[in-house]
């Protein structure tokens, strides 16, 4: 649920083998989206972060709106991709996470006072966490998923407010918070996926690479 500075793309292995080769480009400058992928074992080729106007259009529902961001994402990131000769034939992997009160979406939190209206409004009561993930296969397959989870924080202090926005987490978080970090202390309920509130739904998101014939399980153990 952020938007972070660039990474560098993981190194590419010279190892052969089916698994080995098979490529796939993250559409993402996500510390967290990467963490996610790794924890299942896939370490992307490389990364294609996309600059795109994430602001809403006018009556654009949560929902709408992160599936519209996480394909722009990959059509960037898939016009980038197919001018460089190693990442032509690759998956590529987009995903966006549109946090919502109602059909009220919520920032991506740059300044404190955006922060803190979030927290405000979060604070005892239930919102709603959609992540798009999009995905392209090197034969153009295209598949793509949204998972909606419900979330609820406990009644925050003024002080308990005051303290999660010294500690500087919210920063380009969607809805001014990050689950995985100190915000996790006021989640009351979460119902859905954990993952996909934190920026990538790991079951889902296995799920559309297998389905498109990427190798997800045999890079594990060393069977490639």
């Amino acid at each position: 649920m952020d938007t972070s500075p660039a990474l560098e793309a993981p190194a590419a292995t010279a190892d052969a083998g089916p698994a080995k080769a098979a490529r796939l480009i993250l559409a993402s400058a996500s510390p967290r989206r990467l963490a996610l992928l790794q924890q299942i074992g896939i370490e992307p080729d490389g990364l294609l972060p996309a600059d795109i106007d994430e602001a809403p259009r006018k009556s654009e529902s949560p929902r709408e709106l992160a599936r519209r961001l996480a394909r722009e994402k990959l059509a960037a990131a898939q016009d980038a991709a197919r001018r460089r000769d190693d990442m032509r034939h690759a998956w590529i992997l987009s995903a966006d996470t549109v946090v919502a009160v109602g059909r009220r979406i919520l920032p991506k939190a740059e300044i404190p006072d955006e922060a803190a209206d979030c927290l405000r409004l979060l604070s005892g009561r239930q919102h709603r966490v959609y992540t798009a993930i999009a995905l392209l296969s090197p034969k153009d397959g295209r598949r793509e998923r949204i998972v909606e989870s419900r979330v609820r924080f406990k009644r925050l202090s003024g002080r308990e407010i005051q303290a999660y926005l010294a500690s500087g987490e919210w920063r380009g978080k969607a809805g001014g918070y990050a689950i995985q970090g100190l915000a996790g202390a006021f989640v009351v309920k979460l119902v859905g996926s954990h993952s996909a509130v934190v920026g990538l739904p790991l079951y889902e998101t296995s799920n559309l690479l297998d389905g498109e014939g990427f190798p997800v399980r045999e890079r594990w153990g060393g069977m490639a």
